[in-house]
């Protein structure tokens, strides 16, 4: 495979240029950027650049024209060799003192440790559904004391309550046995009215 065929990747990207180009637009000042995207400090004097949101050196940063030094818009040696041609070679106007931009770094940093943590509404806790088996009880618990008993047991009021009703419910069912006279079907044996004690068979 010849070496035409590879695809190029981003340069690295020197800190000082000999290229005596200069791009065509209004310079980038420092004082516009935030603290903490630039870095004045003379051994790695660096920004990010606005357009490809990369870092990237300042070349020349003692001099009177600083620079941003010609550089790709990915990782240097793995994305692929694309120019960022709207920032490359750009003049940066510094403003500011290494000191200052300390000052505005470290106020910042302070502000946004002590700045008030957002406070979490918490969702309330829903109950478990109640079992089957606990609806019942619960029920009968509130048929019982919707009942007037003095505090007995439920069983005991069930007892009561079918005692003084029995002999009413017993009447009852001995006069749905009876037919009235012509309503038994023809050829029919009378129906008994009263109870049969079978007796069986002595051998």
């Amino acid at each position: 495979m010849s070496a035409s065929t590879l695809e190029r990747t981003a340069r690295p990207r020197r800190s000082r240029t000999r290229s005596r180009t200069v791009n065509a637009r209004p310079a980038l000042v420092i004082s516009t950027l935030k603290p903490h995207q630039y870095d004045l400090r003379p051994a790695c004097a660096s920004l990010i650049c606005p357009d490809c949101k990369t870092w990237v050196p300042i070349s020349g940063l003692q001099t009177r024209k600083p620079k941003l030094v010609p550089h790709d818009t990915g990782l240097a040696g793995k994305d692929a060799a694309v120019r960022c041609r709207l920032g490359s070679n750009r003049l940066v106007t510094v403003d500011m003192t290494v000191k200052k931009w300390q000052e505005r770094l470290e106020d910042g940093h302070a502000e946004t440790v002590h700045r008030r943590k957002t406070t979490v509404l918490r969702k309330p806790k829903v109950a478990p559904a109640p079992a089957v088996t606990q609806i019942a009880a619960q029920k009968q618990t509130a048929k019982a004391d919707d009942e007037p008993g003095d505090g007995q047991p439920l069983w005991l009021l069930r007892e009561m309550n079918w005692a003084s009703t029995e002999l009413a419910v017993r009447d009852t069912d001995t006069r749905r046995a009876q037919l009235p006279d012509g309503e038994a079907p023809l050829g029919a044996l009378p129906v008994p009215l009263k109870t049969l004690h079978p007796q069986r068979r002595s051998r």
